[in-house]
C-alpha cells in the first residue's frame, strides 16, 4: 500500500470495531481525489487544470505529506520546482520548510540567491506573511543563502 497512513487506518489495531467508514477532514474533495488517482495509478490525473494548478500542486503536496505518500510529495515537489517565479517563491519556500521538502527548499534558495530577485521576493505579500508567521524559516533560509554564496 502506497500510504502507510491509510493502512493503518484501514487496517491497523486502531480501527473502530467494524466501522466501514474513514472521514478525511481538512482536505478538499478535489484535492483527495487526486491524491487517491496517484495512489492508484503512480500519477496525476492527466488534465491540464491539476499539473498547470499551482495551488492544487500544493495542496497535494501537504496531502502527500500528512498521508505519508512519499513518491506524490516528490512529483508534487518537482513540479513546483519547475514553476518557481518571483511572485511565488516565498510562498514555496514557507510550504517546503513547513512539510520538511529539502529539495523544494533548495530549489527555492538557489532560486533566490542565483536570480538577482531579492529585492522584488522580499516586496512580496508571500515574503511579508513568512516574516509575521515563520520568522524561523527567514533565519534559516538566510543560513543557508549564506553557505551557498561562501562554496
Amino acid at each position: 500500500m502506497r500510504s502507510p497512513v491509510f493502512k493503518a487506518e484501514l487496517y491497523g489495531p486502531m480501527r473502530e470495531g467494524s466501522a466501514q467508514l474513514v472521514t478525511i477532514e481538512e482536505m478538499q474533495p478535489a484535492v483527495f481525489k487526486a491524491m487517491l488517482h496517484f495512489i492508484y495509478t503512480d500519477s496525476l490525473p492527466d488534465t491540464d487544470p491539476i499539473r498547470g494548478d499551482a495551488e492544487m500542486i500544493r495542496n497535494l503536496l501537504v496531502a502527500a505529506d500528512r498521508y505519508a505518500v512519499d513518491r506524490l510529495k516528490l512529483v508534487c515537489q518537482s513540479i513546483l520546482c519547475k514553476n518557481l517565479h518571483v511572485k511565488n517563491v516565498a510562498t514555496t519556500l514557507d510550504l517546503a520548510y513547513q512539510h520538511d521538502s529539502k529539495l523544494l527548499q533548495d530549489a527555492c534558495l538557489e532560486f533566490i540567491s542565483s536570480s538577482n530577485v531579492i529585492d522584488a521576493v522580499v516586496a512580496t505579500q508571500g515574503y511579508k506573511n513568512i516574516k509575521t508567521t515563520s520568522p524561523s524559516t527567514l533565519v534559516d533560509a538566510f543560513e543557508k543563502m549564506m553557505t551557498l554564496h561562501k562554496t
